[in-house]
């Protein structure tokens, strides 16, 4: 059985990551995004996890981070055929004021990876079903997305990709 492990942005308590207003929270809203889309995964047959199901678990932000790689590798080991995908949204400019800006983007770690070939295979299904939206890419290195050093993309044992979502 296929394996996806959906990886939610923050924690509650995480600081910033969130609109001007403060009613938007990035930690809320990618939950939402990962229930919808493990729901439409088991529905395809999946094996799905989110790696920290709690808005706030009791750990502080800079064990957060190594806390997510640990579920992710441990399901990883158990279940062998996985993948990671991390969900993040975005912010559209820094100056605290809202802005009219939508699109997608994905980050993988640094080199030629497996995740590259996921990412990709997530570019063109995004190109696909958000008509209208800016698909964000960095063909720098013959492929579309991005790559990053990012904590979660260097530390898990299986093909990781993070996406930022209508930014």
């Amino acid at each position: 059985m296929k394996t996806v492990i959906l990886g939610t942005a923050h924690l509650k308590s995480t600081p910033g990551k969130r609109s001007p207003d403060g009613k938007f929270r990035e930690y809320k809203y990618s939950r939402q995004l990962c229930d919808a889309i493990r729901s439409a995964l088991e529905m395809r047959g999946y094996k799905v996890f989110i790696d920290i199901e709690e808005e706030d678990m009791k750990v502080n932000s800079s064990q957060e981070l190594v806390k997510r790689c640990k579920i992710v590798n441990a399901l990883q080991k158990e279940y062998k055929n996985c993948i990671y995908v991390s969900i993040h949204v975005n912010a559209a400019g820094s100056d605290g004021k809202w802005h009219n800006a939508t699109g997608w983007s994905a980050y993988t770690s640094v080199g030629v990876t497996a995740a590259d070939k996921l990412a990709e295979c997530m570019y063109w299904s995004a190109k696909k079903n958000l008509a209208g939206k800016k698909i964000r890419t960095d063909f720098s290195d013959k492929d579309s997305d991005y790559e990053s050093n990012l904590y979660v993309l260097k530390h898990t044992n299986c093909p990781a990709v993070l996406t930022e979502n209508f930014f």
